[in-house]
């Protein structure tokens, strides 16, 4: 059982930054691959940003490249996004979700998930 607690949301003008983190239980977190979600709302959930186990493989959504970065603290048992140039598109519950191995990407299965922190980018 892993269990995923995020952290760092907040209300943020247009334009601001904010650094989310996820918080991990467990041993082996070196060997979880982790993934960024958020869902704004009257919308399904869409994958923002991933890094794998070892935080040297990642990816984003096209709608937050060059904006975000995720990465990842393997001691700490932590993985961070921060996020740049925030727009009011932003605006969404943030997830962290994580999965044994492999790389973290938008198609596949993720084993645990967070609860959410809210970010909304007033204009």
């Amino acid at each position: 059982q892993v269990q995923l607690v995020e952290s760092g949301g907040g209300l943020v003008q247009a334009g601001g930054s904010l650094r989310l983190s996820c918080t991990a239980s467990g041993r082996t977190f070196s060997s979880y691959a982790m993934g960024w979600f958020r869902q704004a709302p009257g919308k399904e959930r869409e994958y923002v940003a991933g890094i794998s186990g070892s935080g040297l493989i990642r990816s984003y959504a096209d709608s937050v490249k060059g904006r975000f970065t995720v990465s990842r603290d393997n001691v700490k048992n932590t993985v961070s996004l921060q996020m740049n140039s925030l727009k009011p598109e932003d605006t969404g519950v943030y997830s962290c979700a994580s999965r044994n191995g492999g790389v973290a990407g938008p198609y596949v299965q993720y084993d645990y998930w967070g609860q959410g922190t809210q970010v909304t980018v007033s204009s």
